[in-house]
């Protein structure tokens, strides 16, 4: 972590850097060297007796309003907090007091991040849970895009493979960031517009000046591959530098 923060910071001195990360992370030593190297972080918490005890009357709150309301509900709670001798000090820890499908769920955070910078809520459903969505982007490379192919015999074979996934990747998510917006696929998996988008069959026709496809009239997808076609067209002649005249 260090080495990775010197080098961001070499290349934007000013930034602002956040790590966030899972329960495995919230040890003394890390986060005591983030606070002495202007580094903010967002762990998660492993809960126990002493953490859940702390939200007792919030997850009574939300149990009374689940039943009421036959839907999942949650409180948050912001306090100080510290273990009993792993910790030098204490620290902010944001809890979820949820109720959902008939029993408890609790969870915490622990964090750098002051109260004006970051409310209890915000900082656990938009910054932390985030994290879940990452992990999805990861495991969307490697099922959707095949990343975790590794067979060849050699290092530098499996790497090459492996860019060439990412590259494919990253050229999905172009298409449905630009070319999707505003679909019904705006927000699919790469796994679901390689499918429904691009595996699709089509005849083929090679000139001299031009790759012409053409598509089933009755093709399902028709539509929207019309719209993700002009989209990216409109988007590649926004992008082209403007005609420099003599």
């Amino acid at each position: 972590m260090a080495r990775i923060v010197a080098q961001v910071r070499g290349r934007w001195p000013k930034v602002k850097i956040i790590i966030r990360a899972d329960s495995g992370f919230a040890r003394d030593e890390i986060m005591s060297w983030c606070e002495e190297n202007r580094v903010d972080y967002v762990l998660g918490l492993a809960r126990n007796p002493r953490l859940v005890a702390s939200i007792r009357r919030e997850l009574v709150e939300a149990r009374a309003e689940a039943r009421q309301t036959k839907a999942p509900a949650r409180r948050f709670k912001d306090f100080s907090w510290a273990t009993r001798d792993s910790w030098q000090r204490k620290r902010r820890v944001i809890a979820k007091a949820e109720w959902t499908s008939g029993k408890a769920n609790p969870r915490f955070v622990v964090t750098s991040l002051k109260k004006r910078d970051a409310s209890a809520r915000f900082l656990y459903e938009k910054l932390y849970c985030a994290r879940g969505d990452m992990e999805n982007r990861i495991k969307e490379c490697q099922i959707d895009m095949f990343a975790d192919r590794t067979p060849a015999a050699t290092m530098r074979t499996n790497q090459l493979r492996l860019w060439f996934a990412s590259f494919a990747y990253v050229l999905v998510c172009a298409l449905r960031r630009i070319g999707l917006a505003g679909t019904q696929l705006a927000k699919a998996t790469c796994g679901t517009i390689r499918q429904k988008l691009l595996k699709i069959g089509a005849s083929v026709t090679v000139s001299v000046r031009r790759v012409k496809l053409t598509l089933a009239s009755a093709c399902p997808s028709r539509q929207i591959f019309c719209i993700a076609a002009e989209a990216l067209r409109s988007a590649i002649l926004q992008a082209r530098p403007p005609h420099q005249t003599a």
